[in-house]
């Protein structure tokens, strides 16, 4: 959301007012790094269109339709391989990372002072045997997740369990917890102010480098992707 749909004001209203006029239905996904409350209070000051699903905090939640009701299957899989506990005491030891303060339940996440930390943190958690997923993004934030969770695992599930698997996908992205959604195999299109670590990606035929940052990258990339054909978006 941020810096990807969010950012260019006339951009995201041009997007929107493209997508109203088209003669299919858009099943709109946001996925986002933010916490729920954080999420809902962008939604509100953006005044930005209610998602169908809305998944948060870099992939550990998901929620749907207007009433947004937890997807309770997908907690209990991704906590069958959570231990945040071991993760805290072994993080306490590597120095340079600062805990950073947010009401969840499924990841850690740090402020990265010393980027050594994050090659300390991660001989730490493999020397103890702890599952977990590691991403550094923006050069300044470092999140640590279940296994199997993350914003990439997040939409290929809900993709799969909405039967959607079929549908038209653009995935967009500016920052490094947005590289595992890039890479999933769908048309993906990192918009033109990205963060360097998804610039560095290798190029692809289903990656599109938009020249146009945040909203005007993503309505450049689906008119690539798709043009008018019938289809469902997701941003």
């Amino acid at each position: 959301m941020d810096g990807t749909l969010v950012g260019d004001e006339a951009a995201l209203l041009a997007l929107l007012h493209y997508y109203s006029e088209q003669p299919y239905n858009v099943a709109l996904i946001y996925s986002t790094g933010r916490h729920l409350r954080s999420a809902l209070s962008l939604l509100d000051k953006e005044n930005l269109p209610h998602p169908d699903i809305l998944i948060t905090d870099v992939g550990t939640e998901i929620y749907y339709g207007d009433n947004l009701r937890p997807d309770e299957e997908w907690q209990r899989r991704i906590e069958a391989q959570w231990s945040p506990a071991e993760i805290k005491r072994i993080a306490l030891a590597c120095e340079g990372l600062v805990p950073q303060d947010i009401p969840v339940h499924h990841r850690l996440s740090y402020t990265i002072q010393d980027i050594g930390s994050v090659v300390r943190l991660e001989a730490g958690l493999n020397e103890a045997g702890i599952p977990h997923k590691l991403i550094v993004s923006s050069g300044r934030d470092v999140d640590i997740l279940p296994p199997v969770s993350g914003k990439g695992e997040a939409l290929r599930y809900v993709l799969k369990t909405h039967g959607l698997c079929d549908a038209n996908v653009l995935v967009a992205g500016d920052s490094g917890n947005d590289y595992e959604m890039i890479t999933l195999g769908y048309p993906a299109v990192i918009v033109g102010n990205a963060q360097q670590e998804l610039l560095a990606l290798e190029e692809h035929p289903l990656i599109f480098r938009a020249k146009k940052a945040c909203a005007g990258g993503i309505h450049e990339a689906w008119e690539h992707f798709y043009g008018i054909k019938n289809s469902a978006s997701l941003l």
